[in-house]
C-alpha cells in the first residue's frame, strides 16, 4: 500500500466529472482502494475521493465510527428534503472549514469493496460525508455549495 499525494485546490482534476468503474474487481482498482484508505488515514481525513489523489474514477471512501465505507459508482436513490447546516473540511482545502447546507438523510446505491452491490442509508454526519465525497466524483467542491462565495 502507498500513501498518495493529495491534490490541492485549484488543481483542475478536482473540477472534473469522474469515469464509471467498469470492472470493480480489477486488481488495480482494489489496490487503488487500499492506497486511498491508507492515504485518508495518514492525513486524518474522514473521507477521500479518487480525484483528490489524481485519479478520475468514480470511487470514494468514508470512515465513520471505525467503519470504512467503500463506494464504487455511487448514486443517490434518496436525499431528504430536510436539510441542516454544519461545518465541513476537505483534504483538498487544508485548514479551511466552512458551513454547508446538506440533506439530513440519504440513501446511496453503490458497489462495495468486495465488488457486490450495496445500499446504504445514512443520517447526520455519515450522510453529510457521503454527499461531500460523491460531490467530488461529479466535479463539485464544497465551496461550490456556498450560497455566497466568500
Amino acid at each position: 500500500m502507498t500513501i498518495l499525494p493529495i491534490k490541492i485546490y485549484p488543481d483542475p482534476i478536482l473540477k472534473q466529472k469522474t469515469e464509471i468503474v467498469k470492472n470493480p474487481a480489477d486488481p488495480q482498482i482494489q489496490e487503488l482502494i487500499l492506497d486511498m484508505i491508507e492515504t485518508m488515514e495518514a492525513n486524518n481525513g474522514m473521507g477521500l475521493a479518487a480525484p483528490q489523489i489524481g485519479k478520475s474514477f468514480r470511487i470514494c471512501i468514508v470512515k465513520y465510527e471505525r467503519k470504512i465505507y467503500v463506494l464504487i459508482n455511487p448514486q443517490f436513490k434518496l436525499k431528504s428534503w430536510s436539510k441542516e447546516t454544519a461545518e465541513e473540511g476537505c483534504l483538498s482545502f487544508p485548514g479551511q472549514f466552512i458551513p454547508i447546507k446538506r440533506s439530513k438523510k440519504v440513501v446511496v446505491e453503490a458497489i462495495g469493496k468486495n465488488a457486490k452491490e450495496i445500499t446504504l442509508e445514512a443520517t447526520g454526519i455519515l450522510a453529510r460525508a457521503f454527499q461531500h465525497e460523491i460531490d467530488h466524483l461529479d466535479g463539485i467542491l464544497y465551496i461550490d455549495r456556498l450560497k455566497t462565495k466568500k
